[in-house]
């Protein structure tokens, strides 16, 4: 049986000092080893930004795609290979700015996937300007006046959208994370895991410390129910998103694959696609 250090490779995370994708990394690789996997039977799929290089830092099947992408690649790679598990990664600006048609999209269709964003409140790579999570005022090298635009409510975004799996930790949780993590890779339907990820070089606001003071733990909240959708949303509501653990989650909801019609059992991976010369001339016919 594979364990953490079986999903580690030889490339070494160039992340700044710190930085809590490190964190993040961690748990994937603790999470995937503690739920049974071996490395041939996880693909991490990731967008652009300082989190895409994350696929590259594991050591399992991995793609780095575009800006805003990660998600579109991921569910084309469990659709062709179900028996993979599929776990999509990015930051908030690219799950949150240009790709959030595909996460408002992967969330209702509720494909058998896992979702982590590394939620750092602005642009690391491109050296720190504003995104999407960035609260007014918030002055960056785009905005340095503060920013005038409301940061997005993604978590409760997603209860909207119909997320059947919805949960928020902290990079410095590494076990809250990684039970997280267990129970999304787990969950058939699609999983929204968004962690606070600070950038200790851009955003002197968020930090470490900022977080510690601010975050709330919904284990302390007394009787608090993941399975009450209106409750999961008063409580984000009342504590202004600024919550940590599983948040919702309905599992008798059918996943997408579930529902897809004539969806074979045998991965498309491992199929024969071969098509005889008969086959071919009767569809080309049909053209003609």
């Amino acid at each position: 049986m594979a364990t953490f250090k079986d999903f580690r490779n030889s490339v070494k995370p160039n992340w700044c000092p710190g930085c809590g994708d490190f964190s993040v990394q961690a748990a994937i690789q603790r999470a995937s080893a503690n739920v049974g996997l071996e490395p041939h039977e996880l693909a991490v799929i990731s967008g652009i930004g300082c989190s895409g290089r994350i696929s590259g830092y594991i050591n399992s099947y991995g793609f780095h795609g575009i800006h805003g992408r990660a998600l579109p690649i991921a569910q084309g790679v469990k659709m062709a290979n179900r028996d993979l598990t599929v776990i999509a990664s990015g930051g908030d600006g690219d799950g949150f700015a240009i790709g959030m048609g595909h996460t408002v999209h992967a969330i209702r269709r509720n494909i058998d996937v896992t979702y982590i964003v590394m939620d750092n409140q602005i642009y690391g790579l491109t050296k720190g300007q504003t995104s999407p999570r960035s609260d007014v005022g918030f002055k960056t090298k785009s905005t340095p006046e503060g920013s005038i635009e409301s940061s997005l409510s993604v978590m409760e975004l997603a209860l909207t959208s119909g997320a059947t799996f919805v949960a928020q930790s902290f990079s410095t949780d590494l076990k809250e994370l990684t039970s997280l993590i267990e129970q999304g890779i787990q969950h058939k339907g699609f999983s929204l895991i968004n962690v606070f990820s600070p950038c200790v070089t851009y955003n002197k606001v968020n930090t470490y410390d900022w977080f510690k003071e601010n975050l709330t733990s919904l284990k302390t909240i007394e009787n608090y129910d993941p399975a009450n959708r209106m409750q999961a949303m008063q409580t984000l509501m009342e504590h202004n998103g600024l919550v940590t653990g599983l948040i919702y989650q309905n599992a008798n909801q059918p996943s997408y694959q579930q529902l897809v019609h004539g969806y074979s059992d045998q991965p498309l991976a491992d199929s024969d696609l071969m098509m005889s010369e008969d086959k071919f001339k009767e569809l080309v016919a049909e053209f003609m």
